[in-house]
C-alpha cells in the first residue's frame, strides 16, 4: 500500500502467535483483550448460528480456562467493516474503558476508500445524525431535530485514483455514532466504496466488506493507567486494489 497505509510502531505485540493465528488476538493480559476483527464477522450478533467476536473470546477463554469468564463489549464495529476492538475482561475494567469513551479519550483512527469528487484533501466534519431503528439506518438531520446527536470527524485524503475516482481518506473519529463514518462521508458525496446501503451505486471491489477499516485505537490501560497503542494494516482487498 505505500507508506500511507505502512505499519507503524505497535508499542504491545502478541505474547503467543498461536492466539494472533486463531482468535486475531494483537494483545491479551488479566485484564483487556484486543483483537483485529476480519470483515466477514460481527461484533456481536443475535442470529442463531451466525459467528461474532464475542461469542468467540467467549469460547476462547473458555478452552483456556476451563470455565466461563466474563468479556465485556466496550464499543462495536459493523459487521462489513474491519478493525482493532479492545474488549474487557473485569467489570472494572470494562467500566474504566467506557469511561474513557464518554470522555472521548479513547482514539480511533480509520482508512475509508470513497467514490466521488473530493472538494478539499481534508476536512473537519460535524452534523447531526438521527437513528432510524426500523431499518438500523442514519441519516443527516437539521440541529433542532429532537433526539438528533452531533458527530464529529476530521478526515485527509492520503492517495487517490484519478482514472476510477477513488480516494483514500485517513480518519480521526472524534465522536462515536451510529454508522457515523459512512453517513457523513455519504453525506459529502463520499460514499464509501462497497457500501450500498449509503449511496454507492458502483461496482463490488473485493470480496470483503465495506472499504473501512479501524486501523488504530489508542487508550490508557484500565488497571496500569498505561498508554496502550495498536495499529494493523487493513487486510480487506479493496485497500490493495487503489495504486501508489
Amino acid at each position: 500500500m505505500g507508506s500511507g497505509l505502512s505499519v507503524q510502531d505497535i508499542r504491545i505485540r502478541p505474547t503467543d502467535p498461536e492466539q494472533e493465528q486463531r482468535m486475531n488476538i494483537l494483545y491479551e493480559d488479566s485484564d483487556v483483550i484486543v483483537c483485529h476483527k476480519p470483515a466477514s464477522i460481527a461484533t456481536q450478533t443475535a442470529r442463531i448460528g451466525e459467528k461474532d467476536m464475542l461469542s468467540e473470546l467467549k469460547n476462547y477463554l473458555y478452552s483456556t480456562s476451563g470455565h466461563d469468564s466474563y468479556v465485556g463489549l466496550i464499543h462495536r464495529l459493523d459487521q462489513g467493516v474491519e478493525g482493532i476492538l479492545v474488549f474487557a475482561k473485569t467489570a472494572s475494567a470494562a467500566a474504566d474503558l467506557s469511561r474513557q469513551i464518554t470522555e472521548h479519550t479513547m482514539k480511533k483512527s480509520y482508512y475509508a476508500v470513497v467514490c466521488g469528487d473530493i472538494k478539499q484533501q481534508s476536512a473537519t466534519l460535524t452534523d447531526y445524525l438521527m437513528k432510524n431503528g426500523r431499518d438500523n439506518l442514519s441519516k443527516v438531520v437539521s440541529a433542532n431535530t429532537k433526539g438528533a446527536k452531533r458527530a464529529d470527524l476530521s478526515y485527509e485524503c492520503i492517495r487517490s485514483d484519478e482514472v476510477r475516482n477513488l480516494h483514500v481518506l485517513r480518519i480521526n473519529l472524534i465522536t462515536g455514532r451510529h454508522h457515523q463514518i459512512r453517513v457523513q462521508l455519504a453525506h459529502q458525496g463520499l460514499p464509501l466504496v462497497n457500501d450500498f446501503k449509503y449511496g454507492y451505486h458502483g461496482d463490488k471491489i473485493g470480496t470483503d466488506g465495506i472499504a473501512l477499516c479501524a486501523y488504530k485505537l489508542c487508550f490508557h490501560h484500565p488497571v496500569t493507567q498505561r498508554e496502550m497503542e495498536f495499529e494493523i494494516k487493513p487486510a480487506a482487498g479493496v485497500f490493495l486494489q487503489i495504486g501508489e
